[in-house]
C-alpha cells in the first residue's frame, strides 16, 4: 500500500490545502505530457508480489517484520497485514525472455525468504487469500504499524461513517464486519508494471482493460475467504467491499468505487484517469511537498507532482495509470487484477498471456470500444472473477451483429495465436512465447487453475476430515507444488 506516512490523521485545513496542490500537480502533468520527448524510451516489465507467511499447517504467522530485519533486503516491504509481505521484482526490458528473467528472480526470492523464514518456523508462500484464515486472524493486532495503515483505517471510516462491512455471495456466503482494514490483507496479488509511451498510452490501456477479464478467468485462484467457498476469484469482491470508502447511500447513487475496473474507455491519454481521480475521490492522506512543480518543470526538469503521485496511490482500479519522474521520467500501466500464485511459472505464463493478448488486441482497439460497451466489459470481469474459467462472457462479433457467448477458456486458447503475435510484435524471443503461453495452453486443455485444483481438493479431502483439517492438508499440499515450481496443470489429485 505503499509510501511512508508521518501522522495518523489530518486536519480539514490540511485536506483543504492537499486537494488545492493536486490541481496543480494535474495542471502541470498535462504540460509534462506535452513535452515532445517525454516519456520516451524501451518498453519494460517489472513486478510486486505479495506474499503469505504460514506455519506447517498452512496458518498464518505474524513475522512479517521479524522476516524483513532478518533477510534485510530493500526490495523487501511490508504488507497491511503482519502475515503478509511484498517482494518488489526488478524491472527488466521487454525485448529477448522478461518472462523467464522474472521467474528466475521470483524463485530466487522465494528461496531466500523461506531461509530466513525457518528461523520463525515459518514458509512464505504466493496463494490469493490464505483458505486457512480465521475470523480471529483479522484485527488491529495482526496489522502492520505503519502509520500509512493506521490513517487510512481512520479516514476511510471517516467517510464511511460505521464500520467497514463485507458480503459476498458464493456457495457458502460471508458477511463481516470490521474496525479496520485487516479483512482487504487478506488479498495477495502480482502486480505488473509496464511501461508505455504516452502517445500509445490510451490504446494499449483499453487493450489491457479488455484483455483483463480473460486473463482473470484461467487464472483465479482465491476460492476460499474464512474456508468458504465464494468466488473462483474472491480478491476482487473482498477489495472492493473491504475498503470503498462510500456510505451505501453514495454507493446507490452509484458514484465510482475507489475499487473498480473504471469508468469507461481511455479516449486521449493518462492525463484523464488522473483528473477522474482528482476529482471523483476525496484526499485520504493529505500530505504535501515542498516542491514547486512549475518552477520545477519551467527549469526544464521532470516535477516529482508528489500530491498526485499520493493520491493516485489511495485509489485502487484493478488496471492504474502510473507517473514516475526518476530519470528522464515514464508512464506506466500497473496491472493489478492477477493473483498471487500458484507457481513462479504459473504466475509468469499469466503475464506473459495478459501483455501478449493486450498486444495483439491493441491495433484493433478502435474497433474494439465500437463494438463492446464499457458496461459489457465490467459484465465481463466480475462473471471471471466469480465463475473463473467457465464463466458466460459475452464478445464481440468479427463481423458486427452483436455478441457470443463464450467463456475464458474458449476464448483464451482461441486468442492464444493472437497473444503470441502480440509477443513478437515486442520483441519476445519465441523460446519465451512458446514456452508460457505453452503452459497456457496446458492448463486451458486440462481445464485447471489454482482455483478449481484447491476446490476439487477440497471436495476431496472433506468428505473424510473435518473442514479446518481439510483445508490444512490442501494448504500443505498447495506449499510442496509451489515450492517445487511446479505448472498447476500438472498437479495432481491429493491422496
Amino acid at each position: 500500500m505503499g509510501q511512508a506516512i508521518s501522522n495518523a490523521s489530518y486536519s480539514d485545513r490540511s485536506l483543504q490545502r492537499f486537494q488545492k496542490r493536486l490541481l496543480t500537480d494535474l495542471d502541470v502533468l498535462a504540460q509534462v505530457l506535452a513535452r515532445p520527448r517525454f516519456g520516451l524510451g524501451a518498453r519494460t516489465f517489472g513486478a510486486e508480489l505479495e506474499l503469505y507467511i504460514v506455519n506447517d499447517q498452512g496458518r498464518p504467522v505474524d513475522a512479517n517484520a521479524e522476516i524483513q530485519k532478518a533477510l534485510d533486503d530493500p526490495l523487501v516491504t511490508l504488507e497491511l497485514n503482519r502475515y503478509n509481505l511484498e517482494y518488489n521484482l526488478a524491472p527488466t526490458r521487454i525485448k529477448g525472455q522478461p518472462f523467464s528473467t522474472m521467474e528466475a528472480q521470483i524463485s530466487d526470492a522465494l528461496l531466500r525468504l523461506n531461509q530466513a523464514a525457518t528461523e520463525f518456523n515459518a514458509h512464505v508462500i504466493p496463494v490469493g487469500i490464505l483458505p486457512t484464515l480465521k475470523r480471529r486472524d483479522f484485527g488491529p493486532r495482526h496489522m502492520t504499524d505503519l502509520k500509512r495503515y493506521h490513517c487510512l483505517t481512520q479516514r476511510l471510516a471517516e467517510l464511511r461513517g460505521k464500520l467497514f462491512s463485507v458480503k459476498i455471495n458464493g456457495a457458502e456466503p460471508v458477511e463481516l464486519r470490521s474496525r479496520d482494514l485487516t479483512l482487504e490483507g487478506a488479498n495477495t496479488s502480482l502486480q505488473l508494471h509496464y511501461r508505455v509511451e504516452p502517445k500509445a498510452y490510451a490504446r494499449i490501456f483499453n487493450a489491457i482493460q479488455l484483455a483483463t477479464p480473460i486473463a482473470l478467468g484461467i487464472a483465479c485462484n482465491s476460492p476460499f475467504m474464512l474456508g468458504r467457498r465464494l468466488w473462483h476469484e474472491t480478491r476482487i469482491p473482498l477489495f472492493k467491499h473491504a475498503i470503498d470508502g462510500y456510505t451505501r447511500d453514495l454507493r446507490d447513487a452509484h458514484l465510482p468505487s475507489r475499487v473498480d475496473l473504471g469508468n469507461g474507455w481511455v479516449r486521449e491519454g493518462i492525463h484523464e484517469l488522473f483528473a477522474e481521480n482528482v476529482y471523483l475521490h476525496p484526499p485520504l492522506l493529505p500530505i504535501c511537498s515542498k516542491e514547486n512543480p512549475q518552477a520545477v518543470f519551467d527549469a526544464g526538469e521532470v516535477p516529482e507532482l508528489y500530491q498526485l503521485q499520493l493520491h493516485q496511490g489511495t485509489v485502487w482500479p484493478w488496471n492504474r495509470a502510473i507517473y514516475d519522474s526518476s530519470g528522464k521520467g515514464h508512464l506506466r500501466i500497473e496491472l493489478r487484477a492477477l493473483p498471487a500464485g500458484p507457481s513462479a511459472c504459473d504466475m509468469m505464463a499469466n503475464a506473459a498471456f495478459l501483455l501478449g493478448l493486450a498486444e495483439g488486441l491493441a491495433p484493433e482497439m478502435e474497433r474494439y470500444t465500437a463494438a463492446m460497451p464499457y458496461q459489457t466489459l465490467v459484465y465481463n470481469f466480475y462473471r471471471a472473477a466469480q465463475q473463473g474459467m467457465q464463466a458466460e462472457l459475452l464478445w464481440p462479433r468479427e463481423k458486427g451483429g452483436g455478441f457470443d457467448e463464450t467463456t475464458p477458456r474458449e476464448l483464451a486458447l482461441k486468442l492464444l495465436p493472437l497473444a503470441a503475435q502480440g509477443l513478437s510484435g515486442i520483441g519476445i524471443d519465441t523460446a519465451d512465447s512458446d514456452y508460457y503461453l505453452g503452459l497456457i495452453e496446458e492448463r486451458l486443455k486440462a481445464g485447471v487453475n489454482g482455483a478449481a485444483w484447491q476446490l476439487r481438493q477440497f471436495e476431496r479431502l472433506h468428505r473424510s476430515n473435518k473442514r479446518h483439517i481439510a483445508m490444512s492438508r490442501l494448504m500443505q499440499c498447495y506449499m510442496e507444488n509451489s515450492r517445487a515450481n511446479l505448472p498447476v496443470a500438472r498437479w495432481k489429485d491429493i491422496d
